[in-house]
């Protein structure tokens, strides 16, 4: 399976007044971590959206286990989970510098016209992006 690792360094924004990652950040990660994945198969969200296509999230699932502290540095780990040639599932891991798990979660895209908000085949519309998530699940298998 191909993961990616991103490294984040927290930053003091980031935290609350008890000094730990404010829960909503961590969705900033992953997509931090999502785009670095997208970028490791060669591909570019800057692309799609030249075409004037975009990728929201329909849904998203966020389990937290361990706090992350202002000043300590984490690592986003990314990987696809699931595809069917329109809904795209990524996972999600947010280590601690000492290996610990303290974020695990997932994303869930379909890609729209920018303009009308219409669904899109992302197998029609971007075939490179279609054949290189069917290559990741192959990999799986």
């Amino acid at each position: 399976m191909h993961k990616t690792s991103t490294p984040i360094e927290v930053r003091y924004q980031e935290t609350d007044q008890m000094g730990v990652v404010y829960h909503a950040n961590y969705l900033i990660w992953f997509e931090i971590g999502r785009t670095k994945y997208i970028e490791s198969l060669g591909l570019s969200y800057a692309d799609m959206e030249t075409k004037n296509v975009v990728s929201p999230v329909v849904d998203a699932q966020v389990h937290f286990r361990k706090p992350v502290q202002y000043g300590e540095k984490a690592t986003v780990e990314t990987w696809l989970d699931t595809y069917d040639g329109i809904r795209t599932v990524y996972a999600y891991t947010i280590k601690k510098e000492n290996g610990e798990m303290a974020v695990s979660g997932t994303t869930k895209h379909v890609i729209v016209d920018k303009e009308t908000f219409r669904p899109l085949s992302l197998r029609k519309a971007f075939p490179a992006w279609h054949r290189a998530y069917l290559e990741q699940l192959d990999q799986d298998e």
